[in-house]
């Protein structure tokens, strides 16, 4: 049964596309769920699978049966969020193991807990510990890093995460068991806490308009750049190119500070399931190219010298499942830039992701302008 990479959470939307780039990158893996049966019925639906060297297995969410699924693989792939709730269980069964592990949190107390609780131990064992690899935050990632690079010197990172679309069940979960946390910005080397009520209207690259922004959480940017010698500020904000939808995120974020923030935690985490079910049950219809478009936006400035990046890609849970069997694939072949906790360019490199997402057609170039 043993395969090089296993993908758990199989049976939603973003398990099926790193199993289906996994396929297009020749690479065998485990496609494992808690439902096998769904988990089935998602992989026999993948264009080509039959082309594939996999198997489907069902697996309960405990560390102990996970870490006998991944003994003898070395990569993990986990896409099972809530991370906060669900992701603890798959580190520790990933170290036991001894595999690498990725996941696609978008969750910015997941990424700090997993830094604190198992970062040194990653490190120790050689493993690589990389929450957070997927469109929302690494596209960004990579756009910063060009700015950074293209005029030397320059501290402060203003970002911005753009895209079309619906988002799908576990991302809709995650959006609302962010709202119990603590979000925070980076400013002069420290973390300061966002206010959760916060928005910001931004100029959207390439447009005349303009999109309405929240902190979502604080994003991961901040996390990955709070130990870079490079960087003291980074601020950054994000949502859907939808106005309408986002006008709901700030009226539930108001209508959760004012009636769920005072309940305990049982019924915050209750009442939250039942808003984020309400909204998005079912899995989204797969992604258009033409319609799920991605603005990924960064200026970067120090003293003397402005730079500004824009990345415009497509299909971002595409991007996702890219980066996900990319990474994967590179840990079997070599070992990663940094092991320990590390981001997806702290890892593999941000050239070298920039050059996947090219030569998949997910992104276009990247639109540098730079002052100094």
């Amino acid at each position: 049964m043993t395969k090089p990479v296993v993908v758990y959470g199989v049976s939603g939307y973003t398990g099926r596309l790193i199993c289906e780039y996994l396929r297009e990158y020749h690479v065998p893996f485990i496609a494992a769920g808690r439902d096998g049966k769904k988990v089935q019925e998602v992989v026999d639906r993948i264009p080509g699978i039959e082309t594939a060297d996999y198997e489907v297995v069902e697996v309960s969410h405990d560390v102990e049966a996970l870490t006998s699924l991944f003994s003898g693989a070395s990569v993990v792939c986990n896409t099972v969020g809530p991370f906060i709730k669900l992701g603890p269980e798959a580190v520790e069964a990933s170290l036991a193991a001894g595999c690498h592990y990725l996941d696609t949190t978008g969750e910015q107390d997941w990424a700090l807990a997993a830094q604190s609780k198992w970062g040194q131990a990653f490190a120790d064992a050689g493993l690589l510990l990389s929450p957070g690899v997927a469109q929302m935050y690494t596209t960004g990632e990579i756009a910063a890093n060009i700015a950074l690079e293209t005029v030397p010197g320059l501290d402060t990172l203003d970002m911005l995460v753009l895209w079309k679309g619906f988002p799908t069940y576990a991302s809709t979960q995650t959006i609302f068991t962010i709202l119990k946390a603590d979000w925070f910005h980076l400013l002069n080397n420290q973390y300061v806490e966002w206010d959760h009520r916060a928005t910001r209207e931004c100029v959207v690259p390439g447009q005349h308009g303009t999109a309405l922004t929240v902190p979502w959480g604080g994003t991961l940017h901040p996390v990955w750049f709070k130990d870079d010698p490079r960087v003291a500020t980074c601020l950054v904000t994000g949502g859907v190119l939808d106005r309408a939808v986002m006008d709901g995120v700030v009226a539930t974020t108001g209508m959760f500070e004012e009636q769920i923030r005072p309940l305990d935690p049982e019924a915050q985490e209750a009442a939250l399931s039942d808003i984020a079910a309400g909204l998005q049950a079912d899995m989204p219809p797969r992604e258009n190219p033409r319609v799920n478009t991605s603005i990924d936006s960064v200026h970067a400035s120090g003293p003397l010298g402005r730079v500004h990046v824009a990345i415009h890609g497509n299909s971002n849970y595409k991007q996702t499942g890219l980066l996900q069997a990319f990474a994967a694939y590179s840990l079997l072949q070599q070992a990663p830039r940094r092991v320990g906790f590390a981001s997806a360019c702290q890892a593999f490199g941000h050239r070298e992701l920039l050059g996947v997402l090219r030569n998949f057609g997910l992104v276009l170039n990247p639109v540098v302008e730079a002052h100094t």
